[in-house]
Order: structure tokens, then C-alpha cells, then sequence
């Protein structure tokens, strides 16, 4: 990796380590074992639905997996194949869109074109617009979620890699996909009015929707449409979503996961994304409602969300017993939210510094990969795409481009909308 260098803290060891990460990822390969491959599997998936329908004879039925979770996490392997994930792909295809933007390396663009050749083929093919979902079926607490389905939690993550790469080669493809993803998620996710001026929307295209983060996703991802493509249904549509995230920040600035009564759980990286969209709507359209909110959630994160000594705890209200300690997929999205918040708010410098050195110093293995978890006793050295050595290389580079920005000329430096709009 081009070594040009900055005055910004840790700056060259992460490069270090995405060099070794990249080596990693090509010796590894682009399928993964998963978080959730315990219960992708049909001996999973009963135990975890039998837990749904009859928490006592639920509980005696996962016991054993849970204790392969905490205790034994290279068992997943017994339990379902390794997949490919397009969340994962499409955070690849952002990453390495940092890399070359932080190095000029051609070899980065066309990697990251790579994972966009690959999200086109692995899109959910029963719908005309683009959407993207999982491989696997997934058992929830209201049914089971066909692989395939559409996720409005994945979806997004597909869409800003393709205005990633957009904005670097300006392929009309990527464009046309761009648009109908944004078609996708006003017309296939569905609205669910809560007041007059807000709306909840739906998980995928069939459920009822109540999940805080999905309107969020959702509302950034319509947001941004509206500005690229002058749709002004598309922002109208993302107002009510707006609205529906910020109404239901709770008094001490936390969001809880969902509005169902039932799941009222708050936890580290569901409240990275929430604030990550109010923050990316809030660059767009520097939106009141959302920098208020984002003031709120900032306070009750750095309070509520970080152990003593100061990397991310998973909860601040668990919905259950946690057996492990920390979650890579929590630093992950630590880092990226301050890295997008901490011109607004500056506190968050010291908190992004903190957990980027924790990172370098204790979870990159020998093999250039992370580390999935810190156990009660030991580590979860699995290394899953999804969960999150995908999430934390984006992050790891979005760092590193941002340190590289700061030391470029004015004229250089990135625009997000203004780049992609016609003249």
C-alpha cells in the first residue's frame, strides 16, 4: 500500500493493517462462516424457533448452541455451510473505494468493482428493483424470513456501494442500479403511518414494520435518491420516516431497538445505525430535527455505550443474558460513526483514537484478519464476512482516507451529493 504520510495518530499502523487484511481476504477467500450460522441450519433453525414458541422447551433446545457461542465458536462449522453475504460484498466494494481514493492504486477501484459485479448477481431475483437479502432462512421472533427476501438493513449498504464507485468512475450502470434500488425501497418497502407527518416502514416487503433502524436505513437511502435523481416523492417519503425516527428518541436520548413493546433492548451497533443515517441526512440536508437528535444521542452513547476503559460495551439495556464481552461489529461501527460526527462533535476525536488503538493493538490476528469477539474466557477467532471483518476493514480505510484527505489541497477533497448530480 502507498505510503505517503500524514500527521494523523495511528494513521500508518492502520495501513499496515489493511495491507495485511487485503492479503488475507485474497488467501481466504469471499464466503463465510456467520453470527448466525448456528441457527441457519435446520437443526438451528428448529431450536431457535421452538425458543419463539415455548421459551422453556425453547431455552433446553438452544442451551447447547449457546454454549457452543460462548464457549466453543469454531462449532459453527457443524452447523451450516459457509456463504456469501452481500452486505459483506458491499462493504468490501466501500472499503477498498476508500483504499484507492486514500492511495490512488488502480488495483482498489477494481477490486471494488469486483463486489459490485457480484452484488449485481446475488440481488434477490423475484423482485424487478434491486434488493438484497440473505442466503440463508432466517427464524425470527415473527416467522421465518426466506433467503432471498429483501432486507431494508441490507439494501442500503448495497446502494452507497455503487454511489462509492460512481462517484470514482462514473459508470452509467452503476447509476441505473442506483436509481433502482431507491425505486425499490420507496415502493416495495412498505409505509406504515404513525401521525400525521411520520411513518414506520417495513423490515422487508411483507412485515408491518416498528424497527427504529430499517425507517432510518430507509430514510437515508431516499434521502439521498431524492437529492442525486430531483425526485421529490422520494424525499417526501423520507421526511415521514425521519419524523418516525425522531419521535420516538426516548427523553434520555437513547433509541430502543423496535416500538413493538417487546423488543425495547438498546445496544451499541443498532444505535450506530440510527445515528449514522441522521448523520448522513443531516450532511445532505442539514436537517434541524436530525443534528437536535444527533446532540441528545451522542451524550447518552458516550455515557450509557463504552466501558472504562473506553472501547464499546454491546449494551446499555441487554434484551437477555450476553455471553461475551465485546463485539467487533460494535468498534466497527464505533469508528465509523465518529469518523462521520466528529466535525460536529469534537468529543468524539478522543473516543475514535481510543478504539482504533484497541483495534490495532489486540484484535488483528496473525493472519492479518480480526478477532470476532471477546468471550467470557478467550476469543472468537472465526472470521465472518458479515460479522464483521467486512465492517471493520470499511471502517479501518474509511479512517485511513480521511487522515489522507486532511493533508490534501482544498480543491481535492471529497463531496458526497454534489459530485453525482447532473449539471
Amino acid at each position: 500500500m502507498s505510503s505517503s504520510r500524514t500527521q494523523i495518530p495511528l494513521a500508518e499502523q492502520t495501513s499496515a493493517a489493511l495491507a495485511r487484511f487485503v492479503q488475507w481476504l485474497e488467501a481466504f477467500g469471499e464466503n463465510s462462516l456467520d453470527h448466525q450460522t448456528f441457527y441457519a441450519g435446520p437443526v438451528g433453525g428448529w431450536a431457535k424457533g421452538l425458543y419463539y414458541q415455548s421459551r422453556y422447551l425453547g431455552t433446553a433446545a438452544v442451551a447447547p448452541i449457546i454454549f457452543c457461542e460462548a464457549f466453543v465458536p469454531s462449532a459453527r462449522r457443524f452447523f451450516a455451510p459457509p456463504l456469501r453475504f452481500p452486505i459483506a460484498d458491499a462493504h468490501y466494494a466501500m472499503g477498498f473505494a476508500f483504499l484507492y481514493r486514500a492511495t490512488g492504486e488502480a488495483a482498489y477501484l477494481d477490486k471494488a468493482r469486483h463486489f459490485l459485479e457480484v452484488l449485481k448477481e446475488t440481488r434477490c431475483p423475484a423482485f424487478k428493483e434491486y434488493g438484497w437479502g440473505y442466503a440463508f432462512d432466517w427464524v425470527t421472533r415473527n416467522g421465518v424470513i426466506k433467503q432471498q427476501t429483501p432486507l431494508i438493513t441490507t439494501t442500503p449498504y448495497a446502494y452507497e456501494a455503487f454511489v462509492a464507485v460512481y462517484q470514482l468512475d462514473g459508470r452509467q450502470e452503476w447509476r441505473t442500479i442506483m436509481e433502482s434500488v431507491a425505486r425499490h425501497a420507496r415502493w416495495d418497502i412498505k409505509d406504515f403511518p404513525v401521525s400525521a407527518n411520520s411513518s414506520s416502514c417495513s423490515y422487508t416487503p411483507f412485515d408491518k414494520g416498528g424497527i427504529i433502524n430499517a425507517a432510518a436505513y430507509r430514510a437515508f437511502v431516499l434521502t439521498s435518491a431524492a437529492q442525486i435523481f430531483s425526485n421529490d416523492d422520494f424525499a417526501k417519503t423520507a421526511e415521514k420516516n425521519i419524523n418516525f425516527v425522531l419521535e420516538n428518541q426516548s427523553a434520555d436520548g437513547s433509541w430502543p431497538y423496535a416500538v413493538d413493546g417487546v423488543r425495547g433492548f438498546v445496544d451499541h451497533f443498532h444505535t450506530c445505525f440510527v445515528m449514522k443515517a441522521l448523520a448522513k441526512i443531516h450532511s445532505l440536508t442539514s436537517h434541524k430535527g436530525c443534528l437536535e437528535a444527533l446532540s441528545r444521542g451522542v451524550d447518552y452513547y458516550l455515557n450509557n455505550l463504552f466501558a472504562e476503559d473506553g472501547l464499546p460495551r454491546p449494551f446499555s439495556r441487554a434484551p437477555r443474558l450476553t455471553v461475551y464481552k465485546r463485539e467487533l461489529y460494535d468498534c466497527a461501527e464505533c469508528i465509523n460513526l465518529c469518523l462521520l460526527l466528529r466535525g460536529r462533535f469534537p468529543k468524539l476525536e478522543s473516543t475514535l483514537e481510543t478504539v482504533v488503538a484497541g483495534i490495532l493493538r489486540d484484535w488483528v490476528k496473525p493472519d492479518g484478519s480480526f478477532r470476532a469477539r471477546q468471550l467470557i474466557l478467550g476469543w472468537d477467532n472465526v472470521p465472518m464476512h458479515r460479522w464483521a471483518q467486512s465492517q471493520m476493514f470499511r471502517s479501518l480505510a474509511f479512517y485511513l482516507q480521511e487522515a489522507r484527505t486532511l493533508q490534501a489541497p482544498a480543491s481535492k477533497k471529497d463531496h458526497y451529493v454534489r459530485d453525482l448530480r447532473p449539471a
